[in-house]
């Protein structure tokens, strides 16, 4: 019987779907075990092969777990809201909602023709308002919370409220966005709306003034990861920096918990460097700087106060509001100017640039210890989200100082004893100090750290600022709040009306609050984002609904939110939501959420190593402080799978005008021992021509890209290129042993470069179980590699290897049976179980199928028939290829799924030697092999190699002098 994998896949995957064979649900007498995959956005375009190598690789771990008796949890589910289809919509006009919808099913489609072992009742849908209820509630909740530094946890507001009744702000050690100071006499004298507008200083989701990255072209603010080289990543539309009224979530107050929690978890090296990075915790001081002839002081965070005697010039933030303060009248038009550039460049682009750009404000700072005049300057490599926004520059001691003060040829004053600063910064944190200050020089109180170390300097001056009352040691962190706002449709709504024009939370019990319809998905024309549009978009505080927006009046009936959600808002608390999807009471109940805990196995690309796992992880401890979540880290081991790359394929079209060197046709293209290579066209226009790859270098020629699709094993399928690319139907190819050729190359896999591979095509030409088998053979799952189909032959090969050892093609004979295994076929079983099941616990996916490839050969080798090891073999490959499994399992005689057959177990015995083979060899040269007991003694071996019939032509006539044996290696006899 032929191994028929259209047949067989087709049979179990829609077997599966009728006996649920996936479907999960809560089960105390098991352990369990949760495998996620990063959330896709269902793309048009569809999946392409490099899409499921994540999947796969988790599908085969969490088989694998279900197999060693583990109830695993492995759901999956849709990020469906986005900008995509938000573009399709405005270009189009057809709502975002049908193009999500046709989007996610095709993706559903394609993820089913490869066999996953996802539990699709747990499916959800970010765009799905019984999915966005829960997000929009835990919004709600981040707005009625403050976080406490005090219990580094989040509190309700109305601890708050109640603090400032009875002491205003002393003693409050709380996140806040601005440091404020009033009396609870001052707090109960407030107004309502004065009162809310102090409590969104605290709030951990308030309203806050911030820097954005404003499109235009889209009509949006975009996340950084969104801009590039200044511009859209979609669209191409130029993005400027804004100051703009924005949602924003306390991220930053989270901070230390954040990095305290990489300890906790399993995952690379790498990505905890990259978060910690990314967080930016640093510990240093605060210090007052007073504005010189003016009655003005500023606050600068540093690090290293010590160096407070190498200041030679100050930096602001272009968007610090310091800037329009110090800002003289005589440096107006160049500040405004080169804030105009700055507005075009986003924060990444800024960090990444080591061009040197500032300009001087006109004004200067007064140094707290010297008291002398400092220029003030601005430039972009100061962020304003990180410490105040200002800095004090010590251009001997950091690099983008000292480029700055070469470039602007300010002073440079170095601070350690034999520092060079001739060429470069010393950035250095020890040696002895120095110029601290410089000789002559008079300080406050007579300061002084020469003589010092830099950490005993570091300490002294730590000291000194805060006795003197002139700042506070403090820890900072580079993160920044979240901005949580997009000007968008396609989006979750924000459940807020506002009333005094100040926020309001709608009831949690009329959530969630629905998308609203609208005719067109633009911003209006006056600016406001596309909710705007929506005729039925106001707030009926009487009626708890919504109402049309004509009847706001100021009394009842209130506007609501016109900005929506970005993408993250849906994707951070989603894996807790998987564990009780039809919960409509919570958005997880407690049983569900203490049985699944949080993520045991979370699978997803490196990219999202800041943004995603930053959100996700924040939002989580945000739940943990509520209760609702038992566990404060969502995923416990971390595998960020490698990008497939394309292969491309090129043929080689000959231009006009050919080498010199190259024999000429009439029409000046080459020809060759074929003939002239060039046909007329029709009018006299010569055809075009396309050499194969090993004859392109006697040519000059320009290498074209072609569609893989219609190459196989570098070999051209030229009719379907004529029909690809109309415009060569009547093209000439100089073939190579009749057959053209193709040129290759690894590139990223894309539409403009035609080497994106279809894995729907891949399955129909050779099946799913290939596909995942060869997906997971290309290389170790964290390393890019390049997708070649040349080799998938290689993989189907094997299977049908496999399958021949169940079947007889001809006969259609099933050939296991109930015989006793062998020795030989006991240890090639042993070996493999032992080999991947080590492989799978380290995702050594790869070798384990080469594991597979050489037992199978060697079990074809001993004609191996014994149903006790061939049943084993077909649990083994069951992660990897279970079509095929499950339909050999079912032909073995089991009723029941393969899926909830036991792991093998390896046992050591099988694989302990029963013989040895050595090499005897007569005065140091080797003559023959023989094969021993493995627990032969040396007596023995001498015995037996002296009285082999092969011995005796050596020993004729000669006398042995010794026999040495060298165990497990050789029997040398010593004659004369």
């Amino acid at each position: 019987m032929e191994y028929n994998f259209r047949e067989i896949e087709k049979r179990w995957q829609s077997q599966w779907v009728k006996d649920k064979t996936y479907h999960t649900t809560e089960d105390s007498a098991k352990e369990k075990f949760y495998v996620l995959n990063m959330f896709p956005y269902p793309s048009g375009a569809g999946l392409h092969v490099g899409h499921p190598l994540g999947y796969i690789a988790s599908d085969i771990y969490a088989r694998y777990k279900r197999l060693k008796g583990f109830n695993v949890l492995n759901p999956m589910g849709y990020d469906a809201y986005g900008l995509p289809a938000e573009q399709y919509a405005i270009q189009t006009g057809q709502h975002p909602e049908v193009t999500t919808v046709a989007n996610i099913a095709r993706y559903r489609q394609q993820l089913d023709n490869i066999g996953f072992s996802f539990d699709w009742d747990r499916e959800i849908r970010t765009c799905d308002p019984k999915y966005y209820h829960w997000t929009q509630w835990a919004f709600e909740k981040m707005f009625g919370s403050f976080f406490c530094n005090s219990c580094q946890k989040a509190q309700p507001i109305e601890k708050l409220v109640e603090h400032f009744n009875e002491k205003g702000t002393e003693g409050l050690n709380v996140a806040e966005s601005e440091h404020l100071e009033f009396t609870a006499d001052e707090w109960r004298a407030m107004s309502d709306v004065e009162k809310q507008k102090t409590l969104m200083n605290y709030r951990i989701a308030y309203l806050g003034e911030t820097m954005v990255n404003w499109c235009a072209g889209l009509g949006t603010v975009l996340a950084n990861d969104e801009v590039v080289n200044g511009v859209s990543e979609r669209g191409g539309f130029p993005v400027v920096q804004k100051k703009m009224q924005q949602w924003c979530l306390r991220t930053s107050a989270y901070s230390q918990r954040l990095l305290d929690g990489l300890d906790t978890v399993d995952w690379s090296d790498s990505i905890k460097e990259t978060q910690k990075n990314w967080i930016g915790r640093s510990e240093g001081t605060e210090m007052q700087f007073k504005v010189a002839d003016q009655d003005f002081d500023f606050t600068i965070f540093t690090t290293r106060a010590d160096t407070i005697f190498g200041v030679t010039f100050m930096v602001l933030a272009p968007e610090s509001e310091l800037v329009a303060q110090l800002t003289t009248e005589e440096h107006k038009a160049e500040v405004d100017e080169y804030l105009a550039y700055v507005k075009k460049r986003t924060e990444l682009d800024r960090m990444a640039n080591r061009n040197v750009t500032g300009v001087f404000s006109g004004s200067y700072a007064v140094n707290p210890f010297t008291g002398e005049n400092i220029p003030i300057w601005i430039s972009e490599y100061v962020l304003a989200g990180y410490g105040t926004g200002a800095i004090m520059a010590v251009p001997a001691h950091d690099s983008r100082d000292y480029a700055f003060a070469k470039h602007f040829n300010l002073p440079i004053i170095p601070l350690i004893e034999g520092a060079d600063v001739s060429e470069e910064s010393f950035d250095a944190k020890e040696g002895i100090v120095c110029n601290s200050p410089a000789a002559g020089k008079e300080t406050l109180d007579g300061f002084s750290l020469n003589g010092l170390s830099v950490k005993e300097a570091i300490a002294k001056t730590k000291q000194f600022v805060t006795e003197k009352g002139m700042g506070r040691v403090k820890v900072n962190y580079r993160l920044r709040d979240a901005i949580f706002s997009r000007q968008r449709y396609w989006g979750e709504p924000f459940p807020v009306y506002y009333k005094d024009g100040m926020p309001q939370m709608v009831p949690e019990d009329c959530l969630p609050l629905l998308l609203p319809e609208i005719e067109t998905y633009k911003p209006t024309e006056t600016g406001e984002p596309p909710l705007g549009r929506a005729k039925m978009w106001a707030w009926d505080v009487e009626k708890r609904q919504v109402v049309d927006k004509a009847l706001v009046d100021n009394k009842t009936v209130f506007p609501l939110e016109l900005n929506t959600m970005p993408g993250f808002a849906g994707s951070s608390a989603y894996y807790l939501r998987y564990m009780d999807p039809h919960n409509d009471t919570c958005l997880v109940g407690k049983d569900a959420d203490n049985y699944w805990q949080n993520v045991d196995l979370y699978v997803g690309g490196c990219e999202h190593a800041t943004g995603h796992l930053i959100y996700s992880r924040f939002w989580n401890k945000f739940l943990f402080d509520l209760g609702v979540s038992c566990k404060e880290e969502p995923y416990q081991k971390l595998v960020n799978q490698g990008m497939i790359q394309g292969r491309s394929n090129f043929v080689y079209r000959i231009n006009r005008t050919a080498p010199s060197n190259s024999p000429q046709g009439e029409d000046g293209v080459a020809s060759t021992a074929n003939g002239s290579l060039s046909s007329e066209r029709a009018g006299g226009e010569a055809a075009p021509v396309f050499v194969s790859y090993n004859l392109r270098k006697d040519y000059d020629v320009t290498p074209i890209h072609v569609d893989v699709n219609i190459v196989s094993a570098d070999v051209l399928d030229i009719e379907a290129f004529k029909a690809w690319r109309p415009e060569y139907a009547n093209a000439e190819f100089v073939l190579e042993d009749g057959k053209y050729i193709c040129g290759w190359a690894v590139e990223k896999m894309s539409k403009s470069m035609f080497n994106v591979v279809n894995p729907d095509m891949i399955v129909e030409k050779y099946g799913a179980d290939t596909l995942r088998l060869y997906e997971m053979f290309l290389g170790p799952v964290e390393a890019s590699k390049p997708w070649d189909t040349n080799g998938i032959d290689g993989c189907f090969r094997f299977l049908k290897k496999f399958w021949a050892l169940f079947y007889e093609n001809r006969t259609d004979e099933f050939l296991p049976a109930d015989a006793e295994p062998t020795a030989d076929n006991l240890k090639s079983l042993h070996k493999l179980i032992k080999k991947v099941t080590e492989d799978i616990e380290n995702f050594s996916y790869n070798t384990s199928i080469s594991a597979f490839m050489i037992a199978v050969g060697e079990l074809a080798q001993q004609k191996c028939r014994a149903k006790q090891v061939l049943e084993q073999l077909v649990v083994l490959i069951a992660p990897f290829a279970p079509h095929i499994a499950e339909e050999l399992w079912h032909a073995l005689g089991n009723a029941t799924t393969v899926c909830d057959a036991a792991w093998p177990v390896f046992n050591p015995q099988y694989l302990v030697e029963s013989e040895v083979q050595l090499t005897v060899s007569f005065n140091g040269k080797a003559r023959f092999q023989k094969k021993f007991a493995a627990d032969a003694t040396n007596d023995e071996i001498q015995a037996a190699v002296l009285a082999d019939e092969q011995s005796a032509k050596y020993l004729d006539g000669k006398t042995v002098v010794k026999v040495i044996v060298v165990p497990k290696k050789i029997v040398n006899v010593v004659i004369k």
